[in-house]
């Protein structure tokens, strides 16, 4: 399984500097602040959950993850154009959902063999290592966060944790099958939201005053 998460965060980090940096890109940001904030998207979740656990981040141990962030946020600054087009634009919405669903499990793992807070530690935390990077990037950007807006992100993450944690409690023997399964179900639910533009219910929203 560690082997798998490694691989996992590598895959995450560059979907989620890559996104990161597009999400910025029409507020003509120069390089430094692409760099900055591309690296604060990718590896931001995963920090403040270390933080958390009061353990060293991920990345001061193994910081391929940082220069990978850097080089994905270099190469998305210069190839803006490339991936602003609206189809490469979409591909990389579907490609930030997995790494969002990558993320979470990793994060939910990582907790409950820490034995954090269970059961619902895993779960915060999960939703903190997907979701915590672009919070901080839209706060810094001064854009609107993720929570504040209706789109079905946060919601798939918090389910497929949920479902990780029951696997982990009442079938640790199956571990690996479902982290994989409970994957697959975040980025579907987010995938079918980008396909079909599918928001949270207006039952569910506040009203606007």
């Amino acid at each position: 399984m560690e082997e798998i998460n490694f691989w996992i965060g590598i895959v995450a980090t560059i979907a989620f500097a890559i996104t990161g940096v597009l999400a910025i890109a029409d507020r003509g940001v120069d390089i430094f602040g692409v760099l900055v904030l591309g690296v604060i998207t990718a590896i931001g979740g995963g920090t403040v959950r270390d933080i958390i656990l009061q353990t060293p981040t991920f990345w001061s141990q193994s910081q391929i993850y940082v220069w990978l962030a850097l080089g994905a946020s270099i190469l998305t600054f210069m190839a803006e154009s490339f991936f602003t087009q609206p189809q490469i634009y979409r591909w990389m919405l579907y490609i930030d959902g997995l790494g969002a669903a990558l993320f979470g499990i990793a994060g939910a793992d990582k907790a409950w063999n820490m034995g954090f807070g269970l059961p619902l530690g895993p779960v915060i935390l999960g939703i903190v290592t997907a979701i915590g990077g672009g919070l901080l990037r839209d706060i810094l950007a001064g854009r609107k966060t993720l929570l504040m807006s209706y789109e079905l992100y946060a919601i798939p993450v918090t389910l497929g944790c949920c479902v990780y944690v029951l696997i982990l409690n009442f079938l640790p023997q199956h571990t690996i099958e479902g982290s994989m399964v409970c994957i697959l179900a975040i980025f579907g639910l987010r995938a079918a939201a980008i396909y079909w533009d599918l928001r949270v219910p207006k039952m569910f929203i506040t009203k606007t005053r």
